[in-house]
Formats: structure tokens, C-alpha cells, sequence
């Protein structure tokens, strides 16, 4: 459920429900190092960064019309350098400041009825096929300056629509697949022009080992094509067709308190998306 650039997110088990009333409160510290914007359909080439991010995260779960539904709220901190060539002309800028809000809803839709501690143990007994919903909003909050090209904010309003499906292989073997599409409002005030954006679909996917209560791990995929972008009347030649591949851990140390950490790196990279990206969470849940 935690990543730093949209469509090349890799968050397994984001489908998975809880008992009815639980809330887990998250401190991730993330690190990234490579070709990497908090926008990477920016007008940049050669880009080199080194931004550590630090991100607080609140979710709840909840029933909804007698299913099981999540509402989660994220906001972002980050500081870092980055360099790159615009046009040809080398670019630095070294940037610390709060990122773009983003406020997450997820609803299952099939196989995950609003439950007790007594039901989520039955159903770890014996998984079903779950099929989920979801919304992604991000709102303009992140610090953002109209006459620099590197932000911390975006400036504009984004939207990603999705649905899930987990897959019980073996009793502790899940397949977890997603598909959604990233669509983004206008930034009014790029370097003094409207700056556009097409919409990005994505695919996740995640193979996840349920080692015993509380403690899993996963391999993770995505690919994600699309967000070619126009400045002005001048369209760019930025069309993402990139991949990215990982593995999370989640290790529970105390009751109600785990740690998660995950790796991940670029496979395919058309326009952006070459950097490694590490996370190490706090997950306090009550």
C-alpha cells in the first residue's frame, strides 16, 4: 500500500481484508536512488536523484452495505537532490517538503463479507477467491514552485479507479492480480504554460507466502504503459512502457506490531522508471 511515483507502485496484499474496526497506523522510511521524479513524464533526461522519503499512513476498516471496506489516508515527506539535462542544459535541485496527499477506498466486492476476529480466522483457515474495488485520489497539497520544473508537488489532481482479485493457490499460497488506470487533471501552471498528461493503465501482480499469523512475504510485478504528456500546443516524446519487479517481508515482532520492509528495481524502463527503491515500515495495528 506504499510507493512514491503512481503507476510504477508495487503494493501487495492491498485487497486482503481485516475484521471490522481494525486500524493500523504506519510510519514508512523509503529510500530511492537513480532515474527518479516524483513526476516522471517531466521533461528531463539523464536523471540522477537520491531522495529519502518519510510517509505516515492511517487506515480503518469498516463494513459497507455488509461488506468489508477500508478508508486510508497518506501524507508524504521528502528530501533529496536530484540532477538531470532539460533541453541539454544541466539541472540541479535539491528539494525537501511535504508531498501530495492521497486518500485510498477500498471495497470487496466478492468473498470478504464484513467480518469478526472469529470470521478473518476462517478465513485464513480457508481462503476464497476475493474480487475488491478501489479509488486512489491524490489531492495538489506537496509543495510545489510554478517556475521550477523539479517538484515536490504536482499541481494538479489525480485519480486511479481499480479492481483487485486474490486467488488461493494452496491454503498458504495467494495470487493477488490488479488492473487500473491513472488519470490526471491539468497542471494550470507549468513554467507559465498548461501542462497535460494521457492516462496510465497498470498491472500488479503478487505471488505471497502466508508463513503463519501475521508474517508473510511476496514477490511482486508490474507493468504500466502510457502518460505521454503535452506542454502547451508541443507534445512530448515521454510515452512509459516500463516494468518493475520486487519482494516484500512483513515480520511481526509483538502483538499488534510488525515490521515491513521491501526492495524493488526497473526491468523495463522506455521513459524513466531505472531507479531501486528500498522501504523499511513500522505497522502498528488495533
Amino acid at each position: 500500500m506504499f510507493g512514491t511515483v503512481l503507476a510504477q507502485e508495487l503494493t501487495p496484499r492491498a485487497y486482503w481484508p481485516t475484521p471490522n474496526g481494525t486500524n493500523v497506523l504506519v510510519v514508512t522510511y523509503q529510500k530511492t536512488t537513480g532515474d527518479i521524479v516524483t513526476d516522471p513524464s517531466l521533461p528531463l533526461t539523464g536523471v540522477d536523484s537520491d531522495i529519502d522519503y518519510l510517509q505516515l499512513s492511517y487506515q480503518r476498516t469498516f463494513s459497507l452495505a455488509g461488506r468489508t471496506a477500508a478508508m486510508q489516508l497518506s501524507v508524504p515527506y521528502s528530501q533529496g537532490e536530484t540532477e538531470g539535462l532539460i533541453e541539454g542544459e544541466f539541472r540541479r535541485r535539491d528539494t525537501s517538503g511535504l508531498g501530495d496527499t492521497r486518500l485510498r477506498l477500498a471495497y470487496n466486492i466478492k468473498g470478504a463479507p464484513s467480518m469478526d476476529a472469529a470470521g478473518f480466522q476462517a478465513l485464513r483457515d480457508a481462503p476464497q477467491t476475493i474480487v475488491g474495488a478501489s479509488v486512489l485520489i491524490q489531492a495538489p497539497t506537496g509543495d510545489y514552485e510554478a517556475d521550477k520544473v523539479i517538484n515536490i508537488g504536482t499541481n494538479r489532481w489525480s485519480v486511479k479507479p481499480a479492481i483487485g482479485v486474490i486467488w488461493p493457490l494452496r491454503p498458504t499460497w495467494l495470487l493477488e492480480f490488479e488492473l487500473g488506470a491513472w488519470f490526471f487533471g491539468d497542471n494550470d501552471d507549468f513554467l507559465g504554460e498548461k501542462r497535460k498528461q494521457d492516462p496510465i493503465v497498470s498491472t500488479e501482480f503478487h505471488l505471497v507466502k502466508r508463513i503463519r499469523r501475521g508474517f508473510w512475504a511476496s514477490l511482486d510485478a508490474n507493468f504500466y504503459v502510457g502518460g505521454r504528456t503535452s506542454v502547451g500546443e508541443s507534445e512530448q516524446a515521454n510515452l512509459q512502457r516500463n516494468s518493475r519487479v520486487g519482494a516484500t517481508v512483513v515480520f511481526p515482532f509483538r502483538p499488534g506490531q510488525a515490521i515491513r520492509s521491501s526492495v524493488s528495481t526497473g526491468v523495463v524502463t522506455e521513459s524513466g522508471g531505472d531507479f531501486k527503491m528500498f522501504t523499511l515500515s513500522y505497522v502498528y495495528i488495533w
